[in-house]
Parts: structure tokens; C-alpha cells; sequence
């Protein structure tokens, strides 16, 4: 074949219809299975692209999704959206969707946002982060029939996540978190404490609920479990703080809800005159580029993986059930614990080991 490949070319070099390549494309389903084989091996080897304003017109949908851009906080836990982003990007292109980011200082003004996009561009579905308690922009969102997903469960006291009205995929903090104290038990630490986010914090609350579980079950906190966690603010500086008062409080190692508070923890930890080479006693949340740089243990996300399915859910709805099978519309992802040692003077900052934080789940019932 020369020249670019169309639909009329590939019809006519297999000896088929163009309904049939069409169909090959948009609903396979209709054809042949062997058929099916021979159209699709023709389109790889081609490298034909199917007509994004002919799509648009067959299905009346702009296939352009759209999500809210959140500001740089300290450098450190914002490569965890950057990381989602990209791999959503990533996996929008591959079904041919596009995506559209705006800003808003807060849910009222991304409700705002959302509503202009609907009237002014033409978007078809949203996926929306950093889900929290009485969280406005889904109520709206159902409310307007509007297709979303979230990267983030629903944080309600009362009510079952896998009961929501609602698509989502998350994250297990709380068995991540346990599996960090957990190895930290097993090296011999009786006095673990956890350094966290402010109270009401949905995500926050879940990884203080692994950490506090586990001493629990393990009987080393017969101290007042209290003593062994501080709440502050995520930065660098208040983990520095919190991880100074743990310490003094008598803490021999500590599980932190981020890498910035792990950092400054981190930093604590060597001034306070603990033996180095014990291996891991500061453990953060996220595995950022800077925890790998310094050698500090860390969960790692599935990020590629939420985003794909993110995409996988909105795509099922937008194409009306038609596409393949129905993605999970709640899924808790398990996490990896990477190991290594916290003193990039010992080691080379390269991951001892890794060990599974949790177990994948989710329930059948699709809303």
C-alpha cells in the first residue's frame, strides 16, 4: 500500500467492505472473528488512524475528557499527580481521547469550571482527585448526569465506598502502612510512632488506621498510643518538627502519611543520635524521586495503573456499554513497600527490597 492508508484503502486491499473495517473498529462485536484477525493485523502493519472528527460524528461525543490542575506544594508529594497525569494522558491517547486541564482555587470553582467547559467546549467526562468528607463536586456531578471518576474513594463516615453511586479507583493506605510497621516491628522496634496530616483528612486518617492497627495487634504500644503519633501539616519543615517530638517522646522509629514529613523526619532521626545502621527507621508514603535520592524506604503507588483504569471506566460509559468488558467501578489498589536503607552514606540509595502492601479489591456491583 502507498500513501497514507484510509478506510476505502484498507477495504479495498482485503477484499472486504469499508462497513467491515469500520465495523473492525467501532464494533467488533459485529464481525467475523477470523475476519476481525485479518482487519486488525492490516491496520497494525498500516499504521492507520481512524478519522477523530469522523468518530465525533458517528458518536456525537467531542472525546475530550478534562481534569482539575492542583498548584506545586512543596516540590516533593506533587510528583505523585504528576505522575498520574502523565500516565492518564498516556492512556486517553491510546483510545483517542484528549485532555483538557483547568485550575480552581477551590470545589466551588472547579463546580464553576466544570459547568463553563460543559457549555463552552464540549467535554465528555471528568475524573476528579483529591476526593474528601462531604465532597460537593460529586454530588453536583450526579446531580447533572455528568459521566466522572475519581482517583480517591469516598471518605463519608457512614456510608460503604463500594455502595457509591459513583465510579472510583484508590489506593490501600491503610494496609500500606501497616506493612511498613510491621517491618519495622520485625527489626526489632518496639516504639514506633506515626507522623500525619491534621485530622478529617480522609486519606490522612487512613494510613494513621494501618499504623495504629498494627501496634495495637502487636501489643507493642501498651504505652498511651497517643504519645506515639503527632498530626501537622505536610511539609519538610513540620516533619522535621514532628519527627523531633517523637523521638523525644521516645519513638525509635516512625511511619509517616508523606515523603516530605518522612524527610524531615528523616532528618530528626540523625540528630538524634540513633545507630545508623539499623537499617530503616523512617518510612514515607509515596516514593518520590527524592525518597529514592537519599536511600529512604517508601510505598510506592500503582499511579499508572489508577490512571488506566480511570480512563477504562469513562470510556465504558461513554461508549454506552458497547466497549470491552466492564472495568471494576470500585477498585482499592494494593501498594509496594520499597525497602532500602535510610542513610545514603551506608548505601547507594538502591532498593533493598520490595515487599507487597496490601491486597487488590473490589466488589461486582456496578452502578
Amino acid at each position: 500500500m502507498t500513501g497514507k492508508p484510509t478506510l476505502v484503502s484498507l477495504a479495498r486491499e482485503l477484499g472486504v467492505s469499508r462497513q467491515t473495517v469500520s465495523n473492525a473498529i467501532n464494533a467488533p462485536d459485529r464481525v467475523n472473528p477470523t475476519t476481525l484477525a485479518r482487519v486488525r493485523a492490516a491496520i497494525d502493519q498500516s499504521g492507520y488512524r481512524p478519522s477523530r472528527a469522523g468518530r465525533q460524528l458517528r458518536t456525537r461525543r467531542s472525546m475530550n475528557l478534562a481534569m482539575r490542575l492542583y498548584p506545586a506544594t512543596d516540590g516533593i508529594n506533587g510528583s505523585v499527580l504528576d505522575r498520574f497525569l502523565h500516565s492518564l494522558t498516556d492512556a486517553a491517547q491510546r483510545l483517542g481521547y484528549r485532555l483538557t486541564l483547568f485550575t480552581a482555587a477551590d470545589d466551588a470553582g472547579e463546580i464553576a469550571a466544570i459547568d463553563e467547559l460543559l457549555s463552552t467546549v464540549d467535554i465528555d467526562g471528568f475524573v476528579l482527585t483529591g476526593t474528601h468528607r462531604e465532597d460537593i463536586r460529586t454530588a453536583w456531578l450526579l446531580r447533572h448526569d455528568v459521566p466522572f471518576v475519581c482517583f480517591g474513594r469516598p471518605w463519608s463516615t457512614s456510608d460503604d465506598p463500594y455502595d457509591a453511586p459513583h465510579p472510583w479507583v484508590d489506593v490501600d493506605g491503610a494496609a500500606s502502612t501497616a506493612e511498613a510497621t510491621r517491618l519495622l516491628l520485625d527489626r526489632g522496634h518496639d516504639r514506633i510512632g506515626f507522623l500525619g496530616w491534621p485530622a478529617g483528612s480522609g486519606v490522612g486518617d487512613d494510613r494513621r488506621d494501618g499504623w495504629l492497627r498494627t501496634v495495637r495487634l502487636a501489643g507493642s504500644a501498651d504505652t498511651d498510643v497517643d504519645q506515639l503519633s503527632v498530626r501537622v501539616t505536610d511539609s519538610v519543615a513540620n516533619g522535621a518538627v514532628g519527627g523531633r517530638e517523637l523521638f523525644s517522646r521516645g519513638a525509635t522509629a516512625v511511619v509517616c502519611a508523606s515523603d516530605s514529613l518522612a524527610l524531615g523526619a528523616f532528618t530528626a532521626w540523625r540528630q538524634s543520635g540513633a545507630d545508623l545502621s539499623v537499617g530503616p527507621a523512617v518510612i514515607g508514603f509515596d516514593d518520590t524521586p527524592m525518597a529514592a535520592a537519599i536511600g529512604l524506604s517508601s510505598v510506592r503507588q500503582p499511579i499508572e495503573r489508577a490512571a488506566a483504569h480511570a480512563v477504562d471506566v469513562l470510556h465504558h460509559r461513554l461508549s454506552d456499554g458497547a466497549a470491552d468488558e466492564a472495568p471494576e467501578p470500585h477498585l482499592l489498589l494494593a501498594s509496594t513497600l520499597v525497602i532500602r536503607q535510610t542513610d545514603p552514606f551506608l548505601t547507594s540509595g538502591e532498593p533493598a527490597s520490595v515487599r507487597s502492601a496490601g491486597i487488590e479489591t473490589h466488589k461486582e456491583k456496578v452502578t
